[in-house]
């Protein structure tokens, strides 16, 4: 989520308003007028503000339930149609690309071995030193992980749900701690379930019984179990040894002295995320201090970033191994910015404090990082992660980047074992240095990649392109080459986000980067793309919606507010539709999310007249007539609610499918909406899905639709009267979020996941299991009749 990878017109708005910012900060000090975060202005909303924003439901506990709902439809499926239960997903990669790591671990009682926590991917574990990564996570628990710790006899903690404000850790909260005591075979929880999200967790060096979690607690609630908690008989109960100073203040990091492990400094943080506006600091914020293992605590540096000031944001502290007295903070503003606060440090042990600078590489959104890390043999070699890893050698006071790796950093790590060993997790995934960061060697291996969308060539299924969250737009194979789950290669784009073969020619592809910066790619992306030209755009989705007509090889469909075709495969472009959204009315986020945009577009291939379009504010709008007309359909029907996705029937134009999440709007409900008289009239035939945001359907093609979820995909096998019965398609694919599908004839199902890359499985034969239905029933060819 790197400033530098926006497209030109979305980057004049930030430096704008990032100018307006830098004047905010500049204020001088005798004003009278408060600080209000949510009034000022910030920077401009991040990809995650897109996972989000589909899914800001007030109750964030939603998602921990909707796993709940998964598993029993997969014990369902198992007792119903045990071949449909046992249809095996299989990994097409990427396994050579990464993703973001939020928290690494060296295992002190396993030579070589490293902990890896992946944003969205679960835990996994390196044998050898980095080189190699494998899973070490159930695919049935949530996969979100912010925190991992090892204590000194190998027993490995787990927290769940990640701190990072702008990535997954609302959308993929927390179900709480987790602990193995046999190398990640098996997990067992061990409590602080309504914690949703932890910064760090530190064990004592030598009573492996005690053990500190950082709560940061829900990001969209206030309350739960936030702040710092203590274990002290190795996590089978927990005590809240620091609360916040208020309900939207929970703890985000921590730092011991390892010569006297009674000294721990805590870093609490007071930020919530609503609907409309991020405040990532606030009057609870500040860092604490402990000499006697928890029993009292008390304020450090007051005056500089302590309590009381709406203006301190995310604060990261770190204590230098080799010379315990000195303590590094970092302190980040409400919005981002290090200029107002900055990098301090303090030779006595806190006792007096030196601002030695800013913190570096933070661009406009520091809450996403919030760390340091000191060199374990050098007090004044200091490690701050950023857009780009920086390095002082001395102690602060002047700062060089450390090149060689992908952008985004989050986490490192020493091995104690071997002399200038240390291990790096950022958006790009892992890496190690056996020179002290001179130089990095990336793993191998990581299936972890957060995928947005994908597209399967319908000339050559073997062939996959994808869309990755912070890097880029990829294809399975190159010039020349085979596919292959480790021959993913990058053809551009900077977030990638929509990604099309074309239907016959599929040296033809398309990508696109963050709010609809669309490129055409001749010879299969050897070549540079070419910009979408002619388009109408006032504002566009942060994954603007781009489709070819159904049947068609040369007419496809861009979307902004309005709907634009291509009659010559992207070459050219032009606007059909007026705008299909509220107008503009909700741009309410002073950060310039913006919303009321389109976010599905289809085609009839049974009519090429027939498009129907939906937006974020939950408009449904068709024509019959190529774009000359258009009206909306559904009104007051309709749930109102984000539309994720609209798919109409290959062989009656009037039978479309409209799913929504509608988290935004406080509805954690799934929502699968049909018509079969082109939007006169709709069914709900959502059933037994689970409670989480329906992203994508498809229509297989033998009287089968599948869904892809937040917690799964299911296949729909309805006959005979009530309620609609969904199953789950195999037991194995992993709980990250299943985001966008592909079907190909026979039933060929390809899922994206946003956490764990690219699945892939064949379906077995409609099941003849005698579900009871809803009296709604598949007919021969395949579309719902009344039973």
């Amino acid at each position: 989520m790197t400033l530098s990878r926006v497209s030109p017109p979305v980057a004049l708005l930030v430096s704008f308003l990032l100018a307006v910012g830098l004047v905010l900060a500049t204020l001088p000090a005798e004003t009278t007028v408060a600080f209000d975060p949510r009034t000022a202005i910030g920077p401009l909303a991040e990809p995650a503000d897109w996972m989000n924003a589909a899914r800001g439901l007030p109750d964030g506990r939603a998602y921990a339930a909707a796993l709940e709902d998964a598993g029993a439809v997969e014990a369902l499926t198992a007792d119903v149609d045990p071949a449909l239960a046992a249809a095996e997903w299989t990994l097409m990669g990427p396994t050579n690309i990464g993703g973001r790591v939020t928290d690494l671990a060296v295992d002190p009682t396993r030579p070589d071995t490293v902990w890896v926590a992946a944003a969205s991917g679960g835990v996994w574990r390196s044998d050898d030193a980095g080189a190699t990564v494998q899973p070490a996570w159930p695919d049935d628990l949530t996969p979100a992980i912010g925190a991992l710790a090892v204590t000194v006899d190998g027993v490995v903690f787990a927290g769940t749900g990640e701190a990072n404000p702008g990535g997954g850790s609302f959308t993929f909260g927390g179900t709480g701690m987790y602990r193995s005591v046999d190398a990640g075979v098996t997990w067992e929880h061990v409590g602080l379930s309504d914690t949703a999200a932890f910064g760090r967790i530190l064990v004592h060096p030598t009573d492996p019984d005690v053990i500190w979690a950082a709560a940061a607690g829900h990001l969209y609630l206030p309350g739960g179990e936030r702040g710092l908690y203590r274990s002290v008989d190795g996590g089978d109960s927990w005590e809240l040894v620091l609360a916040g100073l208020n309900d939207t203040t929970g703890a985000v990091d921590l730092a011991m002295d390892p010569t006297d492990p009674d000294r721990v400094y805590v870093a609490m943080w007071d930020h919530l995320r609503e609907p409309e506006i991020r405040t990532y600091g606030g009057e609870g914020s500040g860092l604490w201090v402990t000499l006697d293992g928890g029993e009292t605590w008390s304020v450090v540096n007051a005056a500089d970033f302590g309590p009381g000031n709406a203006d301190i944001g995310r604060i990261g502290v770190a204590v230098a191994p080799s010379s315990p007295e000195v303590v590094y903070v970092s302190v980040i503003d409400t919005f981002g910015r290090s200029s107002g606060n900055g990098l301090f440090r303090s030779s006595d042990g806190g006792g007096s404090w030196e601002r030695v600078g800013s913190v570096p590489s933070q661009s406009s959104f520091g809450w996403w990082f919030g760390r340091i890390f000191v060199d374990p043999a050098d007090a004044d070699r200091v490690w701050i992660p950023g857009v780009s890893l920086s390095v002082s050698s001395n102690g602060g006071a002047s700062f060089s980047s450390s090149g060689g790796v992908h952008a985004d950093q989050h986490a490192m790590v020493w091995d104690a074992a071997v002399e200038g060993r240390v291990y790096l997790g950022n958006d790009g995934g892992l890496y190690r240095s056996d020179v002290n960061g001179g130089s990095w060697q990336k793993a191998t291996g990581e299936a972890w990649t957060q995928l947005y969308t994908l597209d399967v060539s319908d000339l050559d299924p073997s062939k996959l392109l994808a869309g990755l969250q912070d890097n880029g737009c990829v294809r399975n194979y190159s010039l020349g080459s085979t596919p292959a789950v480790d021959g993913w290669d990058s053809f551009g784009c900077g977030d990638g986000l929509e990604v099309q073969f074309n239907p016959t020619v599929d040296t033809t592809i398309y990508g696109c980067s963050q709010y609809g910066a669309c490129s055409r790619y001749a010879l299969g992306g050897e070549l540079v793309g070419t910009p979408f030209v002619g388009t109408s755009v006032a504002r566009t989705n942060w994954m603007a919606p781009v489709e070819y007509h159904g049947g068609s090889s040369t007419t496809m469909y861009y979307g902004s507010e309005r709907v634009n075709v291509s009659h010559d495969t992207g070459l050219t472009w032009q606007a059909i539709s007026p705008d299909l959204t509220g107008g503009g009315e909700l741009e309410i986020d002073p950060a310039g999310y913006p919303y009321q945009t389109l976010t599905t577009i289809a085609g009839a291939a049974s009519d090429p007249s027939v498009v129907w379009a939906g937006s974020d504010d939950g408009l449904v709008h068709r024509t019959i007539d190529g774009g000359e007309t258009w009206e909306r359909v559904g009104e007051g029907v309709l749930p109102g609610d984000w539309v994720t996705r609209i798919t109409i029937d290959p062989a009656d134009a009037d039978v479309v499918f409209v799913t929504f999440s509608g988290f935004r709007t406080g509805d954690d409900a799934a929502r699968v909406l049909l018509t079969r008289d082109g939007g006169e009239t709709w069914a709900d035939v959502s059933g037994n899905l689970p409670a989480a945001p329906v992203n994508d359907l498809v229509l297989v093609g033998d009287g089968r639709v599948v869904v892809a979820s937040d917690v799964g995909v299911f296949v729909s096998l309805v006959e005979g009267g009530g309620e609609p019965v969904w199953l789950a398609v195999g037991g194995n694919l992993p709980k990250a979020p299943a985001m966008d599908l592909d079907v190909q004839p026979g039933g060929l199902l390809t899922v994206a996941t946003f956490g764990r890359s690219a699945w892939r499985v064949q379906l077995p034969p409609a099941s003849a299991s005698g579900l009871v239905g809803s009296g709604l029933v598949w007919s021969a060819g395949g579309l719902w009749t009344s039973g």
